[in-house]
């Protein structure tokens, strides 16, 4: 993410526009101690922080999160974009938790939070003595979430887990890509971010029973469980029926026409979920109202045995005519479809610039950075203005400080103890904002 890059992003992007300045928040005085890294478990935590929480991460002295590494990286922040992208809206707090005093300062933020959030290996967080047990001894209403593997109980607690083991273990992968070859899995992180999404609404019901009961409570999120809930509906089926699902490419077992065509100048797909819509593609699009209503293509069964005669037939018709043609005339006649797209290309689409998806904010270091922003919309409590990710241990000395209360002699004792790093230098062990 060299600068020359940024300067082109700058014409093509807007600036972020700031929230009404009134305006509360969904998560104001909650506060968040964050102990996870990688994606499932901070992308979490981003939600929450975009909803207003105050999010606190707590990361090695030095080194970090390991997904800081993942590039692009940009020398100038020594981290990437992917870091950038699961951890805006966070203090960061480099806190060396094999040392006793660091673990010491752990516990002290421990006790004014709402809610812990880990993602360590089973057995871990019991090790450094701030499993849930021991936090609960400190603060009774804790909301402690814990992201898992495999589940921190049972004879699979021990297995490591990561979001491409997630989708084949899963049954994920042996749905998608063509039937002549091996399953493929899904390049984005789909399980990852779909345990993040369920750890979030985990965590957001806690609080709301806690608001209700005034006890706080253990919450987990298995990524192999969300896996499993991520195959949709395919699981019913096989149960219904004994049957696994087959791979159909970009085709759809269930309706009949949906996949990708060719216009004249580039691919799009269309979805024809039920007859309605056949019916209008027919009449209304291709202007063949006779196949509309033919016998022969009445239900989705009967769609679905002649679906390569169909095929012919809008591959032929789709192919004279430029998708601009096409898009018009299937928006009107209400027929779901759309381009097949690069990244590059959906991101500044007219519909993501419409909806403001990708924005431009400010950065100490950079000027400013690139941020993708959440799906959500809030009426009356919107979420917060996007805050670039920070360095590894940027506001330690403010966190510690300002909501601990230590002092100058005390920060200083915990830096000659390892606390923030055995390996620093002690000026500089405690980093300042």
């Amino acid at each position: 993410m060299g600068a020359k890059m940024l300067d082109q992003l700058e014409a093509e992007f807007p600036e972020h526009t700031p929230r009404p300045s009134q305006a509360p928040t969904a998560l104001d005085g909650i506060r968040v101690v964050d102990f996870s890294h990688f994606i499932a478990g901070p992308f979490a935590t981003m939600i929450l922080a975009d909803m207003g929480a105050e999010v606190i991460k707590i990361e090695a002295p030095g080194r970090g999160d390991d997904l800081r590494r993942y590039p692009p990286v940009d020398a100038r922040l020594k981290h990437g974009a992917p870091f950038l992208w699961t951890n805006r809206n966070k203090r960061s707090v480099a806190i060396d938790l094999k040392s006793p005093e660091g673990v010491e300062v752990a516990r002290d933020l421990i006790r004014t939070a709402d809610v812990v959030v880990e993602n360590f290996s089973t057995g871990v967080m019991d090790r450094f003595g701030l499993g849930y047990d021991a936090c609960r001894k400190i603060n009774p209403s804790i909301i402690y979430c814990s992201v898992s593997a495999y589940g921190r109980e049972g004879s699979f607690s021990d297995r490591l887990g990561f979001d491409p083991i997630a989708q084949v273990e899963s049954g994920f992968v042996s749905m998608n890509g063509y039937s002549d070859r091996e399953g493929v899995r899904a390049l984005s992180p789909v399980m990852d971010i779909s345990t993040a999404m369920m750890a979030c609404n985990a965590v957001l019901g806690a609080l709301v029973a806690r608001g209700r009961t005034g006890a706080g409570q253990s919450v987990e999120v298995s990524l192999f469980d969300n896996a499993v809930l991520m195959t949709g509906y395919a699981s019913m089926q096989q149960l219904f029926t004994g049957v696994d699902p087959q791979r159909h490419g970009n085709t759809s077992p269930d309706t009949c026409p949906s996949g990708v065509f060719q216009a004249k100048d580039g691919a799009f797909y269309i979805n024809c979920g039920n007859d309605k819509i056949f019916q209008r593609l027919m009449a209304q699009v291709i202007d063949r109202p006779d196949l509309a209503s033919s016998e022969l293509y009445a239900t989705p069964p009967d769609r679905i045995r002649r679906r390569e005669e169909i095929f012919a037939i809008l591959g032929d018709t789709f192919s004279q005519h430029p998708w601009s043609h096409w898009q018009s005339r299937m928006r009107e006649a209400g027929v779901p479809c759309g381009k097949v797209r690069t990244v590059g290309e959906a991101i500044r689409s007219p519909e993501a610039r419409e909806r403001g998806i990708v924005t431009r904010i400010p950065h100490d270091v950079l000027g400013w950075v690139p941020n993708v922003n959440l799906p959500i919309r809030y009426s009356h409590t919107p979420v917060v203005d996007p805050v670039a990710a920070p360095a590894v241990g940027q506001h330690t000395d403010s966190v510690l400080r300002d909501l601990l209360g230590y002092d100058d002699e005390r920060l200083a004792r915990l830096a000659r103890s390892g606390a923030f790093g055995a390996a620093v230098p002690e000026k500089s062990q405690v980093a300042k904002v």
